[in-house]
């Protein structure tokens, strides 16, 4: 039988963790959840779950993930790569059960629910995403944001999916997509000035990430969160969506991408103003700190 490690990353996700880690026992030999200092039942619940649980402090999901992966170096099989707020479905696990193909890596496909609801339209239902990879084939790239699993080695595509399905409150969510808007921020300078953070090598984002790079990132500020949500509303039938999955159009695709552009022209204005590096601006404006690979939070109430 196929050997797979579900590794999971947690922080107080008491209210996830149990239900993500029952999704897997169909296929699961092992499953590795990390912790990063939960003030909750996660651990207790991950633990009388089944799962076995390291702890080890946080920095980015991607230096986070690939700390995980080098406590199972040089071992057998596959690797799933699974969110504490997502769930494999039954026809997933069913096809996984069945053999996996003779590849590097496989792409599931990811759909997403918010508050509860399914989003349905606006082109970005069931999107292919890299998660399930052989051990030691695979590492997370080094950036803030956006990270992708990156394989050595051919992939493929399985039919069936897992859900996204966070059931934590709005204001949890607006609050994660703030620091989320810093760090793409990050990201966007570091494509602009050279900061020296994010891996130069290989990319698996696919025609997403090559148009985000490519075209969306050249478009005027400002404008082009107005652009994508009338796209994805539009033109790609998000208004078909039910009223919770609407919501997320526009805070997702119009509210976040604004969010990020503000941000970036905050921090580009102050380096202007004071002459000062997009490294020091992202310091004084952000209040984030970097070195390569580690991006921490300055301002005294981060914890």
């Amino acid at each position: 039988m196929t050997q797979i490690t579900v590794i999971i990353l947690t922080k107080d996700e008491a209210i996830h963790i149990a239900r993500a880690i029952a999704s897997v026992q169909g296929f699961a030999n092992r499953v590795l959840v990390v912790d990063s200092g939960s003030r909750d039942d996660t651990v207790q619940l991950a633990r009388a779950a089944g799962a076995e649980v390291l702890q080890h402090a946080w920095t980015t999901h991607a230096a986070q993930f690939n700390w995980a992966l080098d406590q199972i170096s040089g071992q057998p099989g596959w690797v799933l790569r699974l969110d504490a707020d997502e769930m494999v479905t039954p026809a997933l696990t069913a096809e996984i059960s069945r053999g996996l193909p003779d590849m590097a890596g496989l792409r599931l496909r990811r759909q997403i629910h918010f508050q509860g609801q399914p989003v349905r339209y606006g082109g970005v239902q069931a999107l292919p995403v890299l998660r399930l990879f052989r051990n030691g084939a695979g590492r997370c790239e080094n950036r803030c944001m956006d990270e992708h699993i990156v394989v050595d080695g051919p992939v493929a595509d399985l039919r069936e999916a897992i859900i996204d399905d966070n059931r934590k409150p709005l204001d949890w969510w607006v609050a994660k997509h703030n620091s989320y808007a810093s760090r793409e921020v990050i990201d966007i300078l570091n494509q602009r000035h050279g900061i020296g953070l994010v891996d130069a090598g290989p990319q698996q984002g696919g025609l997403k990430r090559w148009i985000k790079l490519r075209f969306y990132n050249r478009l005027p500020g400002g404008l082009r969160p107005g652009l994508y949500f009338l796209y994805r509303y539009v033109l790609r039938l998000g208004c078909l969506d039910g009223r919770q999955a609407r919501q997320f159009h526009v805070l997702q695709g119009f509210w976040y991408r604004y969010l990020v552009d503000a941000k970036l022209a905050e921090v580009e204005r102050h380096m202007t103003a004071q002459n000062v590096s997009a490294a020091t601006a992202i310091r004084d404006v952000l209040q984030l700190e970097f070195a390569t690979s580690v991006v921490t939070e300055t301002r005294k109430d981060a914890a």
